[in-house]
Protein backbone atom coordinates (compact mmCIF):
# COMPACT_ATOMS: atom_id res chain seq x y z
CA UNK A 1 0.00 0.00 0.00
CA UNK A 2 2.82 2.21 1.14
CA UNK A 3 4.19 1.82 -2.41
CA UNK A 4 1.42 3.07 -4.47
CA UNK A 5 0.58 6.18 -1.82
CA UNK A 6 4.48 6.97 -2.64
CA UNK A 7 3.62 6.68 -6.70
CA UNK A 8 0.33 8.68 -6.38
CA UNK A 9 2.98 11.27 -4.36
CA UNK A 10 5.32 11.28 -7.16
CA UNK A 11 2.68 11.81 -10.44
CA UNK A 12 0.66 14.49 -7.76
CA UNK A 13 4.70 16.32 -7.62
CA UNK A 14 4.61 15.64 -11.30
CA UNK A 15 1.77 16.87 -12.24
CA UNK A 16 2.09 20.85 -10.45
CA UNK A 17 5.68 20.81 -11.84
CA UNK A 18 3.90 20.22 -15.54
CA UNK A 19 1.84 22.84 -14.35
CA UNK A 20 4.62 25.15 -13.77
CA UNK A 21 6.40 24.12 -17.35
CA UNK A 22 3.39 26.47 -19.18
CA UNK A 23 5.65 29.12 -18.19
CA UNK A 24 9.28 28.87 -17.00
CA UNK A 25 10.35 31.80 -15.10
CA UNK A 26 13.38 33.80 -16.89
CA UNK A 27 13.96 35.93 -13.82
CA UNK A 28 17.15 35.04 -13.24
CA UNK A 29 18.27 35.47 -16.71
CA UNK A 30 21.07 38.48 -16.66
CA UNK A 31 19.50 40.44 -19.26
CA UNK A 32 16.14 40.57 -16.95
CA UNK A 33 18.29 41.25 -14.24
CA UNK A 34 19.84 44.13 -15.87
CA UNK A 35 16.29 45.80 -17.26
CA UNK A 36 14.88 45.45 -13.80
CA UNK A 37 17.58 47.00 -12.43
CA UNK A 38 17.72 49.83 -14.89
CA UNK A 39 13.48 50.40 -14.38
CA UNK A 40 14.12 50.52 -10.99
CA UNK A 41 16.64 52.97 -11.29
CA UNK A 42 13.71 55.15 -13.21
CA UNK A 43 11.09 55.02 -10.84
CA UNK A 44 9.41 51.58 -11.77
CA UNK A 45 8.18 49.55 -8.40
CA UNK A 46 8.43 45.85 -8.68
CA UNK A 47 5.27 44.30 -9.69
CA UNK A 48 3.81 41.01 -9.86
CA UNK A 49 5.14 40.48 -13.13
CA UNK A 50 7.55 37.78 -14.16
CA UNK A 51 9.46 37.14 -17.67
CA UNK A 52 8.88 33.55 -18.64
CA UNK A 53 8.91 31.59 -21.61
CA UNK A 54 5.85 29.91 -22.90
CA UNK A 55 4.89 26.82 -25.08
CA UNK A 56 2.40 28.64 -26.99
CA UNK A 57 3.15 32.03 -27.18
CA UNK A 58 6.86 32.34 -26.58
CA UNK A 59 8.63 35.06 -24.10
CA UNK A 60 5.64 36.77 -22.23
CA UNK A 61 4.91 37.73 -18.40
CA UNK A 62 3.44 35.49 -15.85
CA UNK A 63 1.59 36.54 -12.52
CA UNK A 64 2.98 35.35 -9.21
CA UNK A 65 -0.33 36.43 -7.91
CA UNK A 66 -4.56 35.77 -9.02
CA UNK A 67 -5.17 38.61 -10.93
CA UNK A 68 -9.15 40.07 -10.43
CA UNK A 69 -11.25 42.12 -12.75
CA UNK A 70 -10.08 45.59 -12.29
CA UNK A 71 -6.99 44.79 -10.52
CA UNK A 72 -3.61 46.95 -11.75
CA UNK A 73 -1.41 44.89 -14.26
CA UNK A 74 1.27 47.35 -14.54
CA UNK A 75 2.67 50.82 -13.70
CA UNK A 76 5.44 52.10 -15.77
CA UNK A 77 6.52 55.75 -15.18
CA UNK A 78 7.30 58.18 -17.90
CA UNK A 79 10.92 57.68 -17.27
CA UNK A 80 11.01 54.61 -18.18
CA UNK A 81 8.93 55.40 -21.84
CA UNK A 82 10.99 56.11 -24.99
CA UNK A 83 9.31 58.89 -27.05
CA UNK A 84 10.12 61.35 -29.40
CA UNK A 85 10.83 63.68 -26.30
CA UNK A 86 13.58 61.21 -25.38
CA UNK A 87 15.24 61.73 -28.98
CA UNK A 88 15.25 65.38 -28.87
CA UNK A 89 17.26 65.87 -25.31
CA UNK A 90 19.60 63.46 -26.88
CA UNK A 91 22.45 64.22 -29.30
CA UNK A 92 20.43 63.92 -32.14
CA UNK A 93 17.85 66.42 -30.97
CA UNK A 94 19.89 69.77 -32.37
CA UNK A 95 20.13 67.80 -36.11
CA UNK A 96 16.11 66.96 -36.01
CA UNK A 97 15.69 71.04 -35.12
CA UNK A 98 17.48 72.08 -38.13
CA UNK A 99 16.70 69.55 -40.86
CA UNK A 100 14.12 70.84 -43.68
CA UNK A 101 11.64 69.48 -44.55
CA UNK A 102 11.13 68.07 -40.87
CA UNK A 103 11.56 64.57 -40.70
CA UNK A 104 8.95 62.44 -39.29
CA UNK A 105 8.27 61.47 -35.53
CA UNK A 106 8.67 57.40 -36.91
CA UNK A 107 11.89 58.15 -38.85
CA UNK A 108 13.01 60.18 -35.76
CA UNK A 109 12.38 57.09 -33.47
CA UNK A 110 14.02 54.64 -35.81
CA UNK A 111 16.83 57.31 -36.38
CA UNK A 112 17.84 56.69 -32.14
CA UNK A 113 16.89 53.04 -31.46
CA UNK A 114 19.96 52.52 -34.48
CA UNK A 115 22.43 55.06 -32.91
CA UNK A 116 21.83 53.75 -29.59
CA UNK A 117 21.92 50.11 -30.82
CA UNK A 118 25.11 51.08 -32.62
CA UNK A 119 26.41 52.59 -29.60
CA UNK A 120 26.62 48.87 -28.17
CA UNK A 121 27.86 49.69 -23.93
CA UNK A 122 28.09 53.19 -24.01
CA UNK A 123 23.84 53.34 -24.83
CA UNK A 124 22.08 54.66 -21.58
CA UNK A 125 19.05 52.01 -23.52
CA UNK A 126 21.64 49.14 -23.68
CA UNK A 127 19.71 46.90 -20.94
CA UNK A 128 16.22 47.66 -22.78
CA UNK A 129 17.80 46.84 -26.84
CA UNK A 130 19.30 43.71 -25.12
CA UNK A 131 15.92 41.86 -24.74
CA UNK A 132 14.50 43.46 -27.91
CA UNK A 133 14.45 41.08 -30.87
CA UNK A 134 17.00 40.37 -32.96
CA UNK A 135 14.66 39.46 -35.80
CA UNK A 136 11.11 40.06 -36.84
CA UNK A 137 8.36 37.94 -38.76
CA UNK A 138 6.19 41.36 -40.29
CA UNK A 139 5.95 40.29 -43.80
CA UNK A 140 8.90 43.29 -44.63
CA UNK A 141 10.77 40.57 -43.46
CA UNK A 142 9.86 37.77 -44.79
CA UNK A 143 11.54 35.87 -47.79
CA UNK A 144 10.37 36.02 -51.23
CA UNK A 145 9.23 32.36 -51.13
CA UNK A 146 7.59 32.57 -47.93
CA UNK A 147 5.43 36.12 -48.77
CA UNK A 148 4.33 34.45 -52.39
CA UNK A 149 2.53 31.72 -49.90
CA UNK A 150 0.53 34.00 -48.15
CA UNK A 151 -3.31 34.29 -49.21
CA UNK A 152 -3.85 37.03 -51.86
CA UNK A 153 -4.95 40.21 -50.45
CA UNK A 154 -2.67 39.98 -47.44
CA UNK A 155 0.24 38.71 -49.94
CA UNK A 156 -0.90 42.52 -51.63
CA UNK A 157 -0.76 44.30 -47.99
CA UNK A 158 2.80 42.40 -47.68
CA UNK A 159 3.82 44.01 -50.81
CA UNK A 160 2.68 47.71 -50.26
CA UNK A 161 4.40 47.35 -46.36
CA UNK A 162 7.47 46.42 -48.22
CA UNK A 163 7.33 49.54 -50.78
CA UNK A 164 6.50 51.55 -47.61
CA UNK A 165 9.61 50.38 -45.93
CA UNK A 166 12.12 50.74 -48.62
CA UNK A 167 10.46 53.96 -49.65
CA UNK A 168 10.84 55.44 -45.89
CA UNK A 169 14.89 54.17 -46.11
CA UNK A 170 15.78 56.04 -49.33
CA UNK A 171 13.81 59.21 -48.43
CA UNK A 172 15.99 59.73 -45.27
CA UNK A 173 19.21 58.79 -46.77
CA UNK A 174 20.19 62.52 -46.91
CA UNK A 175 19.25 63.12 -43.37
CA UNK A 176 20.83 59.76 -42.03
CA UNK A 177 24.01 61.41 -43.86
CA UNK A 178 23.73 64.64 -42.01
CA UNK A 179 24.49 62.99 -38.58
CA UNK A 180 27.83 62.22 -39.98
CA UNK A 181 29.63 64.31 -37.40
CA UNK A 182 28.27 62.45 -34.10
CA UNK A 183 29.77 59.15 -35.95
CA UNK A 184 33.50 58.15 -36.08
CA UNK A 185 32.32 55.20 -39.13
CA UNK A 186 30.20 56.44 -42.12
CA UNK A 187 27.14 56.66 -41.50
CA UNK A 188 26.05 54.59 -44.33
CA UNK A 189 27.25 51.53 -43.26
CA UNK A 190 25.63 52.45 -39.52
CA UNK A 191 22.36 53.43 -41.08
CA UNK A 192 21.67 50.74 -43.60
CA UNK A 193 17.77 49.22 -44.81
CA UNK A 194 18.67 46.17 -42.84
CA UNK A 195 19.41 48.44 -39.70
CA UNK A 196 16.16 50.85 -40.47
CA UNK A 197 14.42 47.48 -40.96
CA UNK A 198 14.88 46.12 -37.99
CA UNK A 199 13.63 49.49 -36.26
CA UNK A 200 10.72 50.03 -38.02
CA UNK A 201 9.54 46.97 -36.97
CA UNK A 202 10.38 47.60 -33.24
CA UNK A 203 8.20 50.35 -33.40
CA UNK A 204 5.43 48.67 -35.47
CA UNK A 205 4.37 45.77 -33.36
CA UNK A 206 5.73 47.48 -29.73
CA UNK A 207 4.67 50.87 -29.51
CA UNK A 208 1.84 51.80 -27.27
CA UNK A 209 -0.42 55.12 -28.26
CA UNK A 210 0.37 57.88 -26.75
CA UNK A 211 -1.06 61.30 -27.91
CA UNK A 212 2.14 64.19 -27.77
CA UNK A 213 1.48 67.73 -28.87
CA UNK A 214 2.54 68.74 -32.43
CA UNK A 215 6.04 70.03 -32.55
CA UNK A 216 7.42 72.54 -35.11
CA UNK A 217 10.80 70.52 -35.42
CA UNK A 218 8.44 67.32 -36.87
CA UNK A 219 6.44 66.64 -39.85
CA UNK A 220 2.22 66.31 -39.23
CA UNK A 221 2.07 62.87 -39.38
CA UNK A 222 0.50 62.20 -35.66
CA UNK A 223 3.14 61.89 -33.02
CA UNK A 224 1.39 58.59 -30.75
CA UNK A 225 4.06 56.30 -30.29
CA UNK A 226 5.97 55.28 -26.94
CA UNK A 227 8.03 52.24 -26.60
CA UNK A 228 7.45 50.94 -23.06
CA UNK A 229 10.48 48.66 -21.69
CA UNK A 230 9.00 46.18 -19.89
CA UNK A 231 5.27 46.25 -20.44
CA UNK A 232 5.88 45.39 -24.52
CA UNK A 233 6.70 41.78 -23.04
CA UNK A 234 3.12 41.06 -22.97
CA UNK A 235 1.35 39.14 -25.25
CA UNK A 236 -2.29 39.35 -26.98
CA UNK A 237 -5.09 37.19 -26.51
CA UNK A 238 -7.94 38.08 -28.02
CA UNK A 239 -10.16 36.68 -25.65
CA UNK A 240 -9.07 39.41 -23.05
CA UNK A 241 -10.06 42.91 -22.23
CA UNK A 242 -7.86 46.03 -20.96
CA UNK A 243 -7.63 48.86 -20.06
CA UNK A 244 -4.43 51.07 -21.04
CA UNK A 245 -3.58 54.36 -20.80
CA UNK A 246 -1.34 57.23 -19.30
CA UNK A 247 -2.16 58.56 -16.51
CA UNK A 248 -2.07 62.29 -15.94
CA UNK A 249 -2.01 61.97 -12.12
CA UNK A 250 0.81 59.36 -11.55
CA UNK A 251 2.19 60.14 -15.05
CA UNK A 252 3.05 56.84 -15.86
CA UNK A 253 1.66 54.64 -18.24
CA UNK A 254 -0.90 51.45 -17.22
CA UNK A 255 -2.61 48.78 -17.78
CA UNK A 256 -5.66 47.21 -15.71
CA UNK A 257 -7.41 44.23 -16.41
CA UNK A 258 -10.95 43.39 -17.08
CA UNK A 259 -9.96 39.72 -16.92
CA UNK A 260 -9.34 37.29 -14.16
CA UNK A 261 -6.01 35.73 -14.64
CA UNK A 262 -4.92 32.80 -11.95
CA UNK A 263 -1.28 32.77 -10.15
CA UNK A 264 1.74 31.31 -12.49
CA UNK A 265 -0.32 32.02 -16.02
CA UNK A 266 0.59 34.51 -18.35
CA UNK A 267 -0.98 37.69 -18.55
CA UNK A 268 -2.48 38.90 -21.84
CA UNK A 269 -3.45 42.11 -23.44
CA UNK A 270 -5.72 42.75 -26.20
CA UNK A 271 -4.00 44.72 -28.90
CA UNK A 272 -7.66 45.38 -30.52
CA UNK A 273 -10.28 42.61 -32.53
CA UNK A 274 -8.12 42.00 -34.70
CA UNK A 275 -8.25 39.12 -37.37
CA UNK A 276 -4.99 36.67 -37.94
CA UNK A 277 -4.06 38.29 -41.36
CA UNK A 278 -3.98 41.96 -39.51
CA UNK A 279 -2.01 40.70 -36.53
CA UNK A 280 0.53 38.79 -38.98
CA UNK A 281 0.71 41.91 -41.24
CA UNK A 282 1.33 44.13 -38.22
CA UNK A 283 2.92 42.19 -35.46
CA UNK A 284 4.33 39.40 -36.95
CA UNK A 285 2.33 36.17 -35.41
CA UNK A 286 -1.22 34.66 -35.86
CA UNK A 287 -3.56 33.69 -32.68
CA UNK A 288 -4.80 29.88 -32.83
CA UNK A 289 -8.82 30.34 -32.33
CA UNK A 290 -8.98 33.45 -33.11
CA UNK A 291 -12.67 34.41 -32.73
CA UNK A 292 -12.10 38.23 -35.22
CA UNK A 293 -10.45 35.77 -37.77
CA UNK A 294 -12.00 35.95 -42.02
CA UNK A 295 -10.85 34.97 -44.75
CA UNK A 296 -11.01 37.67 -47.53
CA UNK A 297 -12.42 36.71 -50.56
CA UNK A 298 -10.43 39.04 -53.43
CA UNK A 299 -12.22 40.92 -56.29
CA UNK A 300 -10.55 38.41 -58.93
CA UNK A 301 -12.11 35.53 -57.43
CA UNK A 302 -15.23 37.23 -56.53
CA UNK A 303 -16.09 38.29 -60.57
CA UNK A 304 -14.48 34.47 -61.50
CA UNK A 305 -17.67 32.58 -61.08
CA UNK A 306 -19.73 34.98 -63.12
CA UNK A 307 -20.78 34.58 -66.63
CA UNK A 308 -18.55 36.95 -68.70
CA UNK A 309 -21.70 37.23 -70.87
CA UNK A 310 -23.99 38.83 -68.33
CA UNK A 311 -24.52 42.14 -70.22
CA UNK A 312 -24.99 44.38 -67.18
CA UNK A 313 -21.71 42.44 -65.80
CA UNK A 314 -19.95 45.65 -65.91
CA UNK A 315 -23.02 47.91 -64.42
CA UNK A 316 -23.27 45.59 -61.67
CA UNK A 317 -19.29 45.93 -60.88
CA UNK A 318 -19.53 49.58 -60.93
CA UNK A 319 -22.36 49.59 -58.37
CA UNK A 320 -20.47 47.73 -56.39
CA UNK A 321 -17.31 49.58 -57.00
CA UNK A 322 -19.72 52.82 -55.69
CA UNK A 323 -21.15 51.60 -52.51
CA UNK A 324 -18.01 49.70 -51.59
CA UNK A 325 -18.66 46.75 -52.12
CA UNK A 326 -15.27 44.96 -53.51
CA UNK A 327 -13.55 45.15 -50.44
CA UNK A 328 -13.74 43.09 -46.86
CA UNK A 329 -15.76 40.45 -48.37
CA UNK A 330 -15.09 37.63 -46.30
CA UNK A 331 -16.04 33.89 -44.43
CA UNK A 332 -15.69 33.91 -40.82
CA UNK A 333 -16.82 30.81 -37.78
CA UNK A 334 -20.38 31.56 -38.74
CA UNK A 335 -20.12 31.02 -42.64
CA UNK A 336 -20.05 34.30 -45.28
CA UNK A 337 -20.49 37.53 -44.07
CA UNK A 338 -23.45 40.25 -45.11
CA UNK A 339 -21.19 41.68 -47.18
CA UNK A 340 -19.74 39.02 -49.10
CA UNK A 341 -23.67 37.52 -49.66
CA UNK A 342 -24.87 41.06 -50.61
CA UNK A 343 -22.11 41.21 -53.22
CA UNK A 344 -22.73 37.86 -54.64
CA UNK A 345 -26.62 38.70 -54.70
CA UNK A 346 -26.35 41.48 -56.97
CA UNK A 347 -23.80 39.66 -59.14
CA UNK A 348 -26.53 37.33 -58.92
CA UNK A 349 -29.66 39.43 -60.45
CA UNK A 350 -31.27 38.17 -63.40
CA UNK A 351 -31.68 40.82 -66.53
CA UNK A 352 -35.18 41.32 -65.10
CA UNK A 353 -34.26 41.58 -61.67
CA UNK A 354 -31.83 44.30 -62.34
CA UNK A 355 -33.97 47.30 -61.74
CA UNK A 356 -34.18 46.07 -57.80
CA UNK A 357 -30.38 46.46 -57.08
CA UNK A 358 -30.60 49.09 -54.68
CA UNK A 359 -33.55 46.65 -52.35
CA UNK A 360 -30.42 44.58 -53.01
CA UNK A 361 -28.05 46.25 -51.33
CA UNK A 362 -30.84 47.10 -48.54
CA UNK A 363 -30.34 43.16 -47.67
CA UNK A 364 -34.19 42.68 -49.03
CA UNK A 365 -34.78 39.09 -50.79
CA UNK A 366 -35.67 39.60 -54.74
CA UNK A 367 -36.61 36.08 -55.77
CA UNK A 368 -35.92 32.56 -54.67
CA UNK A 369 -33.99 32.02 -57.87
CA UNK A 370 -31.60 34.90 -57.14
CA UNK A 371 -31.33 33.68 -53.57
CA UNK A 372 -30.46 29.37 -54.50
CA UNK A 373 -28.04 31.28 -57.02
CA UNK A 374 -26.13 33.05 -54.23
CA UNK A 375 -25.68 30.13 -52.37
CA UNK A 376 -24.67 28.07 -54.91
CA UNK A 377 -21.86 30.83 -55.81
CA UNK A 378 -20.50 31.15 -52.28
CA UNK A 379 -20.67 27.51 -51.85
CA UNK A 380 -17.92 27.57 -55.51
CA UNK A 381 -15.97 30.47 -53.79
CA UNK A 382 -15.80 28.67 -50.57
CA UNK A 383 -14.64 25.29 -51.93
CA UNK A 384 -11.74 26.94 -54.30
CA UNK A 385 -10.53 28.70 -51.72
CA UNK A 386 -10.79 25.27 -48.99
CA UNK A 387 -8.64 23.73 -52.46
CA UNK A 388 -6.35 26.63 -52.57
CA UNK A 389 -5.41 26.77 -48.87
CA UNK A 390 -4.67 22.96 -49.11
CA UNK A 391 -2.55 23.82 -52.61
CA UNK A 392 -0.32 26.09 -50.04
CA UNK A 393 -0.39 23.87 -47.34
CA UNK A 394 1.19 21.04 -48.95
CA UNK A 395 3.80 23.69 -50.56
CA UNK A 396 4.68 24.94 -47.23
CA UNK A 397 5.04 21.40 -45.86
CA UNK A 398 7.49 20.94 -48.96
CA UNK A 399 9.26 24.06 -48.40
CA UNK A 400 10.24 23.00 -44.61
CA UNK A 401 11.54 20.14 -45.41
CA UNK A 402 14.26 21.41 -48.22
CA UNK A 403 14.73 24.69 -46.60
CA UNK A 404 15.88 24.79 -42.93
CA UNK A 405 16.49 28.61 -42.60
CA UNK A 406 12.82 29.18 -43.15
CA UNK A 407 11.08 26.71 -40.84
CA UNK A 408 10.38 29.47 -38.74
CA UNK A 409 8.90 31.60 -41.47
CA UNK A 410 7.17 29.11 -43.01
CA UNK A 411 5.92 27.71 -39.62
CA UNK A 412 3.89 31.03 -39.09
CA UNK A 413 2.30 31.36 -42.39
CA UNK A 414 1.11 27.30 -42.09
CA UNK A 415 -0.44 28.71 -38.69
CA UNK A 416 -2.44 31.11 -40.99
CA UNK A 417 -3.69 28.94 -43.57
CA UNK A 418 -4.52 25.96 -40.96
CA UNK A 419 -6.49 28.23 -39.13
CA UNK A 420 -8.36 29.89 -42.66
CA UNK A 421 -8.91 25.92 -43.60
CA UNK A 422 -10.92 25.13 -40.32
CA UNK A 423 -12.71 28.65 -40.89
CA UNK A 424 -13.55 27.49 -44.57
CA UNK A 425 -14.55 24.22 -43.99
CA UNK A 426 -17.07 25.65 -40.94
CA UNK A 427 -18.58 27.48 -43.84
CA UNK A 428 -18.60 25.06 -45.89
CA UNK A 429 -20.38 22.89 -43.63
CA UNK A 430 -22.93 26.56 -43.13
CA UNK A 431 -23.70 26.49 -46.70
CA UNK A 432 -24.59 22.94 -47.36
CA UNK A 433 -27.35 23.01 -44.53
CA UNK A 434 -28.50 26.37 -46.10
CA UNK A 435 -29.01 24.67 -49.44
CA UNK A 436 -30.26 22.07 -48.05
CA UNK A 437 -33.32 23.95 -46.06
CA UNK A 438 -34.01 26.32 -49.12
Amino acid sequence: MKKSRGRTGRKRKRRHLLSFMDGVNCSHKLEYINLKKWLKDRGFEDSNLRPAQFCDTGRGLMTTKALQVRDLVISLPEKCLLTTGTVLSSCLGEYIMKWKPPVSPLIALCTFLIAEKHAGEKSLWKPYLDVLPKTYTCPVCLEHDVVSLLPEPLRKKAQEQRTTVHELYMSSKAFFSSLQPLFAENTATIFNYSALEWAWCTINTRTIYMKHSQRECFSLEPDVYALAPYLDLLNHSPNVQVKAAFNEQTRSYEIWTNSQCKKYEEVFICYGPHDNQRLLLEYGFVAMNNPHSSVYVSSDTLLKYFPPLDKQRNAKISILKDHDFLENLTFGWDGPSWRLFTALKLLSLGADEFTSWRRTLLGDVISARNEQQTLTMTAKICHFLIEETQHALLQISQLKRNKENLKTQLTLVEALRLEDLKILQKSSEILCNLNMAT
